[in-house]
């Protein structure tokens, strides 16, 4: 058996160990983990839903802030001012900023990109994660999320073991594959009903990393059932959108907001107590494979 540990906080640590599965997703992602050495941990303090609505709200703003901020001091490119992390038409208009100037995943070639020093690309890069703090603020369902900086998005996940290994409510502590296109996909889209993004920024899940998200929720079968309802909706309204990018079914695991996960916690602990524990000790000092 194999085990991914994290050591969270600062000062007086703790520690979660999580059991590694066995499966072709889980070995994909080992061997994606093998070489993160090589880039840096990006922004160990990616925790959510945690602490306090005002408190989340708070982080969030001063977050999206600092990132425009600094992006602006370059070039002032993001000329709406801000109004609010709950202003879900100003968080689509940040998305498209961070789409356009960003790139996609194999396309960073916009001028803006090019020329930018590497603090104004972080902040672009952290950009995308600010809106997507806001877009979770008041939705109870506490995570935190480890990526690395820089580290190639380059292997996909094939359809066939997205459909025998994906699931759509994964347990309480699971450890899973994190996004890692430059878009949005169906699920966002129905949730975000932006009227900011192009076709092409439409990406389902289709290449992983080592990035992943730990899970400290599980949401329950209403949630889940009414999500799909919703989802299915908008994709009837835009069938034919969908039709033309070659997904004629919205069974296509590549559409369901399925998730893939790695690795499950042991638990040693009231859940209650360790969601307090962690929310004492916000950031991610040591991941290690053992």
């Amino acid at each position: 058996m194999k085990y991914l540990v994290l050591e969270l906080g600062r000062h007086d640590a703790i520690q979660l160990r999580f059991a590694i599965r066995e499966n072709p997703i889980a070995d994909a992602w080992l061997e994606r983990m093998s070489h993160r050495d090589a880039w840096p941990l990006d922004d160990p303090t990616r925790f959510d839903g945690f602490d306090s609505d005002e408190k989340e709200q708070q982080r969030a703003e001063n977050y999206i802030l600092q990132c425009v901020k600094t992006i602006n001091d370059h070039k002032p490119i993001i000329v709406r001012p801000f109004t609010s992390v709950r202003d879900r038409d100003y968080l689509n208009y940040l998305h498209h900023i961070f789409e356009t100037y960003h790139g996609l995943l194999d396309q960073q070639t916009h001028d803006f990109w090019l020329q930018a020093p590497e603090s104004v690309r972080v902040a672009l890069a952290q950009l995308n994660i600010a809106v997507h703090r806001c877009e979770i603020l008041g939705s109870a369902q506490p995570e935190f999320v480890c990526t690395w900086f820089g580290m190639p998005k380059t292997k996909t996940l094939p359809v066939e073991i997205m459909q025998e290994h994906g699931t759509l409510n994964p347990k309480f502590g699971s450890v899973c594959l994190n996004y890692a296109e430059i878009g949005k996909t169906l699920e966002d889209l129905t949730q975000d009903r932006d009227n900011y993004i192009s076709d092409n920024a439409f990406k389902p899940f289709d290449h992983y990393s080592a990035d992943f998200n730990v899970r400290m929720h599980e949401e329950t079968v209403g949630y889940v059932s009414d999500k799909l309802v919703r989802m299915q909706e908008y994709y009837n309204l835009h069938k034919d959108f969908f039709f033309d990018q070659g997904f004629t079914t919205f069974q296509d695991p590549r559409l369901l907001p399925l998730r893939f996960p790695v690795a499950e916690l042991i638990e040693t602990q009231p859940r209650n107590q360790l969601i307090e524990a962690i929310k004492q000790h916000q950031h991610i000092t040591q991941v290690t494979l053992q």
